[in-house]
């Protein structure tokens, strides 16, 4: 048996490519929710303002309850799960919790958040997510946690940001 060298495994010497796997698997996460629920009746319904996502009690599909402002049941859909990537876990990013949406007190939507067999998505900012942004702010975000690793291993010592030969200020 190999064992793997125990001073490699407890260093910080992989550090941002370990914050770069992480921030891919939420922008992943949160590209697979955006893109699932296009397929969906649910985004474009008005009266829609939450919808709770039960990806618990069955593995091949995913049920889809909508809610109005009110907490009532206005729309359900269901959406199938052919292969593993098409799952629809947490994205904190359009969780509820996480963008402190209003639950009325006692409407069917806390009904279905207190049987705890799912999560809810706010369409408000579910519908405002901009996926081309969201792209470029990760792809951001990925090349400064690499930076981190590369410059604890001395293979950059500096850098520059701004425009590039290509004239795109994106460009890192």
């Amino acid at each position: 048996m190999i064992h793997p060298d125990p001073e490699a495994s407890s260093s910080d010497e992989f550090k941002g490519f370990n914050e770069a796997r992480r921030i891919m698997w939420c922008h992943e996460a949160r590209t697979r929710v955006y893109e699932r629920f296009k397929q969906t009746s649910l985004i474009g319904d008005p009266n829609a303002a939450a919808v709770h996502v039960d990806n618990t009690t069955r593995a091949d599909r995913v049920f889809l309850v909508a809610f109005d402002k009110a907490g009532q049941q206005v729309g359900v859909d269901t959406l199938y799960i052919d292969e593993p990537d098409q799952h629809l876990d947490v994205a904190s990013e359009f969780d509820h919790d996480f963008t402190g949406m209003d639950v009325v007190r006692d409407s069917q939507l806390d009904q279905a958040i207190s049987r705890e067999n799912g999560w809810v998505v706010n369409l408000e900012v579910l519908r405002t997510y901009e996926p081309l942004a969201d792209r470029r702010a990760t792809q951001r975000a990925v090349f400064l946690a690499h930076l981190q690793d590369m410059m604890r291993n001395g293979a950059v010592r500096g850098f520059l940001f701004g425009r590039g030969e290509s004239g795109d200020a994106d460009a890192a």
